[in-house]
């Protein structure tokens, strides 16, 4: 019985990292990414369960001090402890924890169904000014650690850090966690495509909405595109995405939009008819 239940989780932990990989390769997420970094200054990223990987590792944002770390052995291994320990108490809500040398990295976990599959992570931030008290005492850890590392470059890169306030910060994670939800009904909808073979028809129609959702389209256009009645592609278009016609191109409008107004200065008017709405009732 053990056997076959550590393989039911192997199983499970590479289908939640499939659709983890799948999840950071959409549109969705990209656009949301390069939004929310720009807006905050703080790197973002998908991360799968029982990852072994540095977070942030190549990211446009990633904290100059976490960079450099992250060529070190010793420190690799402080920091995926911290990754695992964060991890593990970011079940139920979304958590938070600081590193050796006070950068505070959050965990928001993204559900399909009950199941966890993956981990929103942002992070590599100060919530306090770094000051030479502290600096010092991340000097004395790395002593110990007897590193052979720059230390005059690593107080440089450590005095780029992000800053923010506590008030500031929770204020982002908020925002994670609202963009968790929805990256959760796209990952019940990928799951949701794997496990019945979606028609070409249907694969057709999602395409062309993508393409076109910033103008005005019908469902008879649509079921037109696909060469199909109108009654057979409400069916069959429901049945597959779980959701009507309407109700799918209505959230990706609003997806859209709520990536384009983490710019401050956008307005929501601008942003409505962007997006292919016709009255500001789609973002309410």
């Amino acid at each position: 019985m053990e056997l076959v239940d550590a393989n039911n989780s192997l199983s499970d932990l590479k289908a939640s990292r499939t659709l983890s990989k799948k999840l950071s390769e959409t549109q969705i997420f990209r656009d949301y990414e390069r939004a929310f970094s720009a807006a905050s200054g703080l790197p973002l990223a998908i991360r799968p369960i029982q990852s072994f990987q540095i977070a942030m590792q190549g990211k446009k944002s990633q904290n100059p001090f976490c960079a450099l770390m992250a060529k070190t052995s010793k420190s690799c291994v402080a920091c995926l402890e911290v990754q695992a320990k964060l991890e593990k108490e970011a079940r139920l809500k979304p958590k938070s924890l600081s590193c050796f040398a006070g950068l505070c990295d959050t965990m928001v976990p993204i559900r399909v169904g009950e199941r966890i599959v993956a981990f929103l992570q942002i992070g590599q931030v100060l919530l306090e000014k770094p000051n030479e008290k502290g600096f010092s005492q991340i000097t004395k850890k790395l002593l110990k650690w007897s590193m052979d590392s720059d230390l005059k470059k690593l107080e440089e890169a450590y005095y780029q850090s992000k800053v923010l306030t506590s008030d500031q910060y929770e204020g982002f994670v908020r925002m994670l966690e609202t963009f968790a939800g929805h990256l959760a009904l796209v990952g019940n909808s990928i799951a949701v495509s794997e496990t019945k073979v979606e028609p070409d028809s249907i694969r057709k129609a999602r395409m062309y909405i993508e393409e076109n959702y910033d103008r005005s389209i019908s469902l008879s256009e649509a079921a037109k595109v696909v060469n199909t009645s109108v009654r057979y592609f409400c069916k069959v278009f429901k049945n597959y995405t779980g959701i009507t016609f309407v109700e799918y191109l209505t959230r990706l409008r609003i997806e859209k939009s709520k990536a384009l107004l983490l710019n401050p200065n956008r307005r929501i008017s601008e942003v409505a008819f962007e997006v292919g709405f016709e009255s500001f009732d789609g973002l309410a």
